[in-house]
């Protein structure tokens, strides 16, 4: 087993932890009316609770946008096309914490098969 297989692994793990980590609290928020959907009520509702939870949702908000401007020009670069990053833009709604991982196994297991053939 190579160290890029574990680190994949390693990434595909913690993508699947933060689903199952994060969603049940999601699940919640939306059955109390949330949209998660709609960016502006759902870190406006985590700000207004105060304290910590305002502490990470604006460390949380930084992060979501560097990676939706990163992962698109990022895509295109490394050859996998802007619309391949677009595609991860769409899975950050569902978690940053999973559709970030889950990128970095694509890109790697891409630029893999690039320098195979």
């Amino acid at each position: 087993m190579t160290s890029s297989t574990i680190r994949q692994g390693f990434f595909i793990l913690i993508g699947i932890a933060a689903l199952f980590l994060t969603w049940p609290y999601a699940i919640q928020w939306i059955q109390a009316g949330g949209n998660i959907l709609n960016p502006v009520t759902f870190f406006s509702d985590a700000i207004n609770a105060g304290g910590t939870a305002a502490f990470l949702t604006f460390d949380l908000l930084v992060v979501w946008i560097v990676f939706m401007v990163w992962v698109v020009g990022d895509a295109a670069k490394v050859g996998l096309g802007a619309r391949t990053g677009w595609v991860f833009v769409a899975l950050s709604f569902i978690g940053v914490s999973m559709a970030f991982p889950f990128y970095l196994v694509y890109r790697e297991r891409f630029l893999a098969k690039q320098n195979q053939g």
